[in-house]
């Protein structure tokens, strides 16, 4: 099917990665050269202290590695945002988008702490979502040593990193524990049923379709069976029947995405339930088409997040009022 992309992006499809899931190894591979090559590019030294961690080993898995990107002009405690990588549940890595996680630090002007969750298939749910939530708590419990705000930190993903996003904003609602401040979700992975309307057109779009979507649930879910009832809301975010008292958020979604109605329909719901939330729709864009940095489009979908990132990090805490 023809779709009428941004000329900017059409141009640079070409140019584009082309590689599938379907072939996991060759698929981390090229994903890892791709993001490489397009990825702003930030001097860390300038600008960064960039330090590596661990958050220790918990009940649910070994010690989970973390990058933390501290911008040098900030006076502490500053607010902070736990970014978590796309990749469909299978591919990426802290290196891969180290430079959109220092993009974020400098011009959301917030410490950002990039986790390295555990990868699916060698590692299926809840293994990567335990490990986000496990960094969430590790950046509060360490506030202080960080130079954070514990109640300032947000949380940032794109993709599968905003559906785990949307999934660690639930957790931390139901176990009771620290709350974020915010929740960005850029292109949210949120619902295995894969039955709205742009997951069933989109079968031929590039970066991720139909087929990409399928094979990433399967890897993804275990035993469990994608679209069964079997499937946790913690794993698929859109089948949590109750939205309420959940952070603020920012969703973006592409208008050639099979992901675009799950995102969108997710903010619809986050409105109905109480919740504060900005959406924006990108016209002419496809799935990953803001890390295509020669686009102007592209630019100011990544200018908007980091816009969406640091307003969410420093807005009051909204208070219902009821009769």
């Amino acid at each position: 099917m023809r779709y009428p992309y941004d000329a900017e992006l059409a141009a640079a499809l070409a140019l584009s990665a082309s590689y599938s899931i379907q072939q996991l190894e060759e698929a981390r591979l090229e994903h890892e050269r791709y993001l490489a090559a397009s990825q702003p590019h930030v001097d860390g030294a300038d600008q960064l202290r960039i330090t590596d961690s661990e958050v220790p080993a918990g009940s649910h898995g070994p010690a989970v590695g973390v990058r933390v990107f501290t911008p040098f002009l900030l006076e502490p405690p500053v607010p902070a945002a736990l970014f978590i990588h796309g990749g469909g549940f299978v591919l990426g890595s802290i290196q891969s988008e180290q430079g959109f996680a220092a993009a974020a630090a400098v011009e959301a002007e917030a410490v950002v702490v990039s986790v390295e969750y555990r990868l699916a298939p060698e590692n299926r749910y809840p293994a990567g979502v335990e490990d986000c939530y496990a960094a969430f708590r590790w950046m509060v419990e360490n506030a202080a040593e960080l130079g954070i705000d514990p109640d300032r930190i947000g949380i940032t993903g794109s993709s599968a990193g905003g559906g785990l996003a949307a999934a660690v904003a639930l957790m931390a609602r139901d176990r009771g524990g620290p709350q974020p401040c915010f929740q960005l979700l850029n292109m949210p992975v949120l619902d295995d049923r894969l039955d709205t309307p742009s997951m069933v057109a989109f079968t031929d779009t590039p970066i991720w379709n139909r087929d990409s979507a399928e094979a990433s649930w399967r890897y993804y879910l275990d035993a469990r069976t994608a679209g069964t009832p079997d499937v946790p809301y913690y794993a698929a975010p859109a089948r949590a029947d109750d939205l309420s008292r959940l952070p603020a958020a920012y969703i973006a979604t592409a208008e050639f995405d099979p992901l675009r109605d799950e995102g969108l329909l997710y903010a619809l719901r986050l409105l109905q339930a109480g919740v504060s939330v900005e959406v924006h729709n990108f016209p002419g864009t496809f799935h990953g088409s803001d890390v295509i940095q020669c686009a102007e489009l592209s630019r100011l979908q990544l200018a908007e997040n980091h816009a969406a990132l640091r307003r969410g990090l420093r807005s009051p805490r909204l208070t219902m009022i009821t009769d």
